[in-house]
């Protein structure tokens, strides 16, 4: 299959990547879909032309990808598409760019553990996989500027159509936009029909 921007819900149906039930996203909220990245991303090669992908939305705007010190991402979703956009703004840039990424504490709040470390001068990028109400990735900025470092943009694989470009308040860059129906618990249609809940996230929700 060729890979382009107007395939990748293609290329993300070819490898059941789209699954249908009922799902309690990250969010809280409760979805008849649910977009498993990693079924696509665990295939190197796959992974690699996704994050091109996501670098040409950006170079088709501006040059910040010129600026670009540090990828940060949200364990656990964003780690290999982090990663592989780092290499290849590093490839383009000819200088190193580091890929790091948050995770939850004992407490469930977002920080950078493992010894990453950010300092003032550090230009930073958030990548994620997908994002569905932006709530995470507001954590992950967050994050960044408490350490004084800039945050330059957002991006990811697909915007499950919740988000607008300027949510951020910061330039957001995506591959794809697909809508999927979410709804609060207490008005999800699945639950009524006594649908089995199934959690396929990473982020621990009480």
């Amino acid at each position: 299959m060729e890979f382009r921007k107007d395939s990748l819900i293609d290329v993300f149906k070819t490898y059941n990547a789209i699954l249908e039930g009922h799902f309690l996203l990250s969010s809280g909220l409760h979805s008849d879909k649910y977009i498993q990245c990693a079924l696509v991303l665990q295939y190197p090669k796959l992974a690699e032309k996704i994050a091109m992908l996501i670098f040409e939305e950006i170079r088709a705007v501006c040059n910040l990808w010129q600026e670009v010190s540090v990828v940060v991402s949200p364990a656990l979703g964003g780690i290999i598409i982090g990663q592989e956009v780092a290499r290849v703004i590093s490839t383009f840039s000819e200088k190193q760019v580091r890929a790091i990424f948050t995770e939850r504490d004992d407490e469930g709040k977002m920080v950078l553990r493992r010894g990453f470390q950010l300092a003032l001068h550090d230009k930073c990028l958030v990548v994620e996989d997908v994002i569905t109400t932006g709530k995470s990735t507001k954590e992950v900025i967050e994050v960044v500027r408490t350490y004084n470092a800039e945050v330059l943009g957002v991006c990811s694989i697909i915007n499950r159509g919740m988000i607008e470009d300027n949510y951020f308040g910061i330039p957001y860059f995506y591959i794809s936009k697909l809508f999927i129906n979410t709804y609060s618990k207490e008005e999800c249609p699945l639950c009524k029909q006594n649908i089995p809940l199934i959690k396929p996230g990473s982020r621990k929700i009480v």
